[in-house]
């Protein structure tokens, strides 16, 4: 059996509680843990700790969730780090604006562990499945190279936060085929993960602003598809 990834965490909440009890389960279960208790605090720490994947809040002092994470997929080096929101809020502006800011998934608060350690390690399953999937995509004019999460296009390179580029690379590794948003979904986020299907919608925006709108075509009232025609 191949030995589980185990990632380093940084927990970013101004309540202790509730770093304590992240902080307690995730290194339970062999995870390298670091904590931070604001955005501002979070991204000093992100720095040297260099997180794999950052369970952050939204609702804090000095600097929110939302703008802690806009600045750090600024950063190159959190380009691909997955960032997890910790929140208490379903509403689903909030989702739209923290998914648009570049965060990966929501955790509803009150955090259940057990349910969190499942999150984790199917993040871990979809890392390891795409290190098996083919390398490298070279379609419609785009060069999709998905060990440096990379696009290049007319030889300029681009690149992109995770989930963006995860999207792009499915879409466009079946050409043509229809995805509706709900599929999209499972194969990008998970069957467990509590995302809307505004998500997708926002997801897709942006990867058209980066690589162009000819490559991915809206199918109303369906979906999506990748455009070679």
């Amino acid at each position: 059996m191949a030995t589980p990834i185990k990632y380093k965490i940084l927990v970013v909440d101004d309540e202790a509680d509730i770093v304590e009890l992240l902080h307690y389960n995730l290194t339970k279960e062999g995870y390298e843990v670091a904590q931070a208790e604001n955005g501002s605090k979070a991204i000093e720490t992100a720095k040297t700790f260099k997180p794999d994947i950052i369970l952050m809040d939204v609702m804090m002092p000095v600097m929110d969730g939302i703008a802690a994470c806009r600045q750090l997929r600024e950063l190159p080096e959190f380009k691909n780090t997955y960032i997890l929101f910790l929140t208490a809020r379903s509403e689903e502006f909030s989702e739209v604006a923290a998914f648009d800011a570049g965060a990966d998934d929501f955790i509803i608060k009150p955090i259940k562990p057990r349910a969190l350690l499942s999150r984790l390690a199917a993040l871990a399953r979809r890392d390891a499945q795409q290190e098996e999937q083919e390398k490298v995509i070279d379609i419609a004019g785009l060069k999709i190279d998905r060990t440096s999460f990379a696009v290049y296009k007319e030889n300029q390179k681009i690149v992109l936060p995770k989930k963006e580029f995860e999207l792009l690379a499915f879409l466009a590794a079946t050409p043509n085929k229809v995805f509706t948003r709900e599929e999209l979904l499972d194969s990008i986020w998970g069957s467990d993960v509590y995302v809307v299907a505004r998500t997708i919608d926002v997801h897709i925006r942006k990867v058209r602003e980066k690589i162009g709108e000819d490559h991915i075509t809206t199918i109303k009232g369906v979906g999506y598809k990748f455009n070679t025609d």
